[in-house]
Parts: structure tokens; sequence; C-alpha cells
């Protein structure tokens, strides 16, 4: 399986409602992308002041594997999704974090 997290530092400008309809948009392709298992998203919930360097929001995506997390990358309608990330992004593409994990799940 493999577990893609994306964490954001978005615009102080950026409201709840737009994160949500990002998020929104994310766990939406679940019903169209086979071997898009789940989908987790928002805000760090951390005890750890600062410790999240100012990426508070974020969400994980679980797949079936690697096949599955290549066919989102290039999926349509997860690269206009990304595309609105970016721009809602503090710094655009500075502002995002993505880090891809294999698990034995």
């Amino acid at each position: 399986m493999i577990r893609h997290c994306v964490f954001i530092r978005f615009k102080p400008t950026i409201s709840v409602a737009h994160k949500a309809e990002i998020f929104d948009e994310i766990a939406a392709l679940k019903d169209r992308l086979p071997g898009l298992l789940a989908v987790h998203a928002g805000t760090n919930v951390s005890p750890e002041t600062g410790m999240d360097k100012g990426f508070c929001d974020g969400f994980i995506v679980d797949f079936a594997d690697s096949f599955a997390r290549d066919a989102y990358l290039v999926d349509e309608e997860h690269r206009k999704t990304g595309a609105k990330i970016v721009a809602a992004a503090e710094g655009g593409l500075a502002g995002v974090l993505v880090y891809d994990l294999e698990t034995m799940d």
C-alpha cells in the first residue's frame, strides 16, 4: 500500500470553506479511481506547538499500490485540484509538502 501524505501551508486569506472544498474534491476522486482506498483530511491537531513548521492542514490518501497512485497523479481532476492547492498555498509550491510511504498494510 502507498500512503500519499500532502501537507499545506495555506495563505492566511484562504477560508475554511475553500479548504473544505479542496478536501472534498480530493475525497470525490475515491469514487472514480480504482485502487484509491481512503482519504483523510483536516487540520493539524498535534499538541507539539511549532513542529508542523506552518503546514497546518493536509490530507492523506491511501492507494492499493504504486500503480493506483500513479494513475491518480495523472488524473485530470486531480491535476485541477492540485492547481487549486498550489494557488491557495503560501508561496505556491513552497507551501506544499508531499511525502509518500510504502506500508505493509
